[in-house]
C-alpha cells in the first residue's frame, strides 16, 4: 500500500465534495489558460444548440456527449502534462517537447474524431432541413 493511500480510510461525503471542488477548479484552469479549450467550449455549445434545434435522437445525443467528453478529457490531460513538463523542465529539452507534442496529438485525434461524429450526426439533419426550406 502506498503512503498516504486512502484505501484504509472510511468513505467521507465531505472529502468527495472537496475532490469535486478541485476537479471543477481544474476545468476552470484549463478553460481560462488554454486557447484551444475555449474553442472546444464553443464547439460543444454549438453542437448542443444544434442537437436541440434538430431534435436529435437519444443515440445521437450519446455520440455527441461522448465526443465532447473525449475532447475535454484529452484537453485536460494535455494541459496537465504541459503544466508538469513546464515545472520539471523549464529549459527546452527534446524529450519534454516530444511529451508535449504527443499530448497535443491526442487532443487532435479526439477533436478530429468528434468532428467526424458531428458530421455523421448532423449532416443528414442539416440536409433534411435545407430540403424542407427549399420546398416550403
Amino acid at each position: 500500500e502506498l503512503p498516504g493511500s486512502m484505501s484504509h480510510q472510511k468513505f467521507s461525503l465531505r472529502a468527495r465534495l472537496v475532490s469535486f471542488t478541485h476537479a471543477i477548479r481544474g476545468l476552470k484552469v484549463v478553460v481560462s489558460t488554454q486557447h484551444n479549450a475555449r474553442i472546444h467550449v464553443a464547439a460543444a455549445c454549438l453542437a448542443t444548440v444544434a442537437g436541440a434545434f434538430f431534435e436529435i435522437s437519444s443515440h445521437e445525443w450519446c455520440l455527441i456527449v461522448l465526443s465532447i467528453a473525449a475532447v475535454f478529457s484529452a484537453e485536460a490531460f494535455n494541459s496537465a502534462l504541459e503544466f508538469l513538463t513546464d515545472l520539471t523542465s523549464p529549459e527546452f529539452h527534446p524529450m519534454a517537447g516530444h511529451a508535449k507534442d504527443a499530448a497535443a496529438g491526442a487532443v487532435l485525434v479526439a477533436a478530429v474524431g468528434a468532428t467526424i461524429v458531428g458530421g455523421i450526426v448532423f449532416v443528414p439533419h442539416v440536409h433534411a432541413w435545407l430540403l424542407s426550406i427549399k420546398f416550403s
